[in-house]
């Protein structure tokens, strides 16, 4: 093995340019037996792709320039390549050498356990290869399986009729209800797929589902299992109380025909995945898996884009092939933090439709809608369960038309949108200093630091859990997004600045790590005290304990909290990143963009930060430029999902 080419891993990993982690695979692989340093090479940058939300190594990918991939200099891949000596010069060539290697398993060829996979022209991490071929495998099972027939003329004509109850009025301007055929398509099989924008009603339409699974579930309706998840618990809790409030308003016009709301209280809270599927300490296997399956009916999973390759593949296993599976959200916002797109991947072609005329058929007999001529084609079994909602009944007015111009990569339109401003609902500082964002803080968060300086008499316990929720209120209508995590744009310095300048104008005085108003996300799963990444709290006093602090946090209408001595793995939340920001949605939303983008700045991400905002939006740049290089990079990430699910 080439000790030229170790010595330059370490080089490139002390500056920062690598990950430690990277170079100890490389070895452990190297470990296993005889190693070409192409293959090394080939290691060190799947996993570092591998830490940017890739599952695999495109090949053809090394027959450009490898260091694109990376964000790379010149002169810093030309250094690696040329301690790796002979570099294939195509991707065949490149299939041959890896093919050769012991540490690899061609598909195909003879299998002996090895850690690295090649399937065609990609390489792959074994676990990554073998979560892919589950997820392609059971999520087109699940299509195919379970369909209605095309001549159960009596389930389509009940389907029909309470559709018809659900939706009595007519598509705007005699349009194609898509909500509607989306409950349709979704009733045809054992699973639906609903994704569209912000204000789309995705859990507008979900309710009606429920009611119509209720309805047409006849002699079975009372013992109908119905579960919700989500990634994150904000998440769980919005779409708990979306449902609730939409089945609630059914149930006045629904009347006695269907008793929606004993069926909504039998259906309990929505969960987190991880509670979902019963996560354990200190391993990454569930209580619930394929041996040991979830005992539910239908299963309605929000904010799906945030789902990465691992988690969803654990979903599948431990989901009964009986239940309906129903994924509901946005398609273009940010993709998981960890590896994969799954959601993109299962959409990609949704706003095409691409439906059979069997499908065509049995939606116009269902619905009484007919589904355009152009959206017929010859997709394949997922995108027959698949439907996109296309008009926004909430999200519009400028922070709709800036989100629409963004996500299309019209960023001429953008920035007009931004420097209109119409009716002060959008905002855009150019050439923004942290003064600004400080000065924005401080009018952000005010109120609810003011609030929270007026607690009730002690021993009022009613007035204390309104105090609480009240205080929680106003903090969530405010939040400043990040683009990256460090620099003076970044979480860690601006969360820093904040609390200083609160400090400085008295609305908080910190003592230590733990104050009074300090507002913390939870970073690690604690299933000892049931916080989950992603949680946000606020720190108040513990009414019980004089001197004490508790950590608040909302679900819903419900308040829960924890003693702050017991949060070991917290940080600071008056600012955080726009990844942690999905399934959140804010009053008024800040994002600041780094003065520079690197690269790692994309449409998906700009999009994601302005559909946060349900109000206000104000963006602010000290490089105006970095946004519009973002609007005009789209997220590509390396997978063969795809290709797999077209089967």
């Amino acid at each position: 093995m080439s000790k030229e080419f170790f010595a330059q891993v370490d080089l490139l990993t002390e500056a920062g340019q690598l990950r430690r982690l990277s170079g100890a695979f490389a070895r452990f692989i190297a470990s296993l037996g005889d190693s070409a340093p192409q293959l090394m090479a080939a290691c060190v940058l799947l996993s570092e792709l591998e830490g940017r939300g890739h599952s695999c190594l495109m090949l053809d990918e090394l027959n450009g320039d490898p260091a694109a991939l990376l964000g790379w200099s010149g002169d810093e891949w030309h250094a690696l390549r040329a301690a790796v000596g002979d570099w294939p010069a195509d991707t065949a060539r490149w299939c041959v050498l890896l093919a050769r290697c012991p540490q690899v398993w061609p598909v195909g060829g003879e299998q002996a356990s090895q850690p690295l996979v090649l399937d065609g022209e990609r390489l792959y991490l074994r676990r990554y290869w073998l979560d892919e071929r589950h997820v392609a495998d059971s999520v087109r099972a699940r299509a195919l399986g379970g369909v209605l027939a095309a001549d159960d003329d009596a389930r389509t004509s009940d389907i029909r009729r309470w559709l018809d109850t659900l939706f009595p009025h007519a598509a705007r301007g005699g349009g194609v209800d898509w909500q509607k055929i989306a409950c349709a398509v979704a009733m045809r099989g054992k699973l639906g797929i609903i994704t569209g924008g912000p204000g789309t009603g995705k859990t507008y339409t979900v309710a009606r589902l429920l009611a119509l699974l209720f309805a047409t579930a006849g002699a079975e309706q009372d013992g109908l299992r119905v579960a919700m998840a989500a990634p994150t618990g904000k998440a769980a809790a919005r779409l708990k109380q979306s449902i609730d409030s939409a089945l609630d308003e059914l149930a006045e016009k629904v009347g006695d025909a269907l008793p929606l709301r004993e069926l909504a209280a039998r259906m309990g809270a929505a969960r987190t995945l991880h509670s979902l599927l019963g996560a354990r300490p200190d391993t990454r296997a569930f209580q619930h898996h394929a041996g040991n399956q979830l005992e539910v009916d239908v299963l309605i999973v929000d904010e799906a884009s945030m789902i990465h390759l691992e988690m969803m593949s654990a979903l599948l296993a431990a989901l009964p092939d009986t239940a309906t599976l129903i994924l509901l959200g946005d398609k273009d916002q940010l993709a998981s933090v960890e590896a994969g797109a799954v959601l993109g991947d299962l959409c990609h072609n949704a706003e095409a439709g691409e439906y059979l005329p069997e499908t065509l058929s049995y939606v116009e007999a269902a619905t009484g809608q007919r589904i355009p001529d152009s959206f017929e084609g010859r997709g394949g079994p997922i995108a027959q369960q698949t439907v996109m909602l296309r008009e926004s009944r909430r999200f519009g007015g400028p922070i709709g038309a800036l989100a629409l111009a963004v996500n299309a990569g019209d960023a001429a339109g953008a920035i007009d949108v931004l420097r209109e401003g119409k009716d002060g609902k959008v905002a855009w500082t150019d050439l923004a200093q942290q003064a600004d964002m400080l000065q924005l803080a401080l009018q952000g968060y005010r109120e609810y630091l003011q609030l929270m300086k007026n607690p009730p008499a002690a021993g009022d316990e009613v007035a204390q859990l309104a105090w609480v929720k009240s205080v929680l209120q106003r903090f969530e209508a405010f939040r400043i997004l990040c683009a990256v995590r460090e620099g003076e744009w970044g979480v860690s310095g601006l969360n820093d600045a904040i609390e200083q300048r609160l400090q400085s104008a008295g609305l908080l005085k910190r003592t230590g790590e733990w104050y009074v108003g300090r507002p913390v996300m939870v970073t690690r799963n604690d299933y000892a005290t049931g916080v989950f990444n992603g949680d946000i709290g606020l720190t108040l006093p513990d009414p019980a304990r004089p001197g004490a602090l508790r950590v608040y946090f909302s679900e819903g209408e419900a308040v829960r909290s924890v003693l702050a001595t017991r949060l070991r793995n917290v940080e600071t939340a008056f600012a955080m990143t726009v990844h942690k920001s999905q399934g959140s949605e804010f009053a008024h939303t800040a994002m600041v963009l780094p003065k520079d983008g690197g690269g790692m700045l994309t449409r998906e991400l700009i999009y994601t930060g302005i559909t946060r905002a349900r109000d206000y939006f104000t963006l602010l740049t000290p490089n105006g430029q970095v946004l519009l290089e973002a609007i005009g990079q789209r997220t590509q990430r390396a997978s063969g999902l795809r290709l797999q699910l077209a089967g």
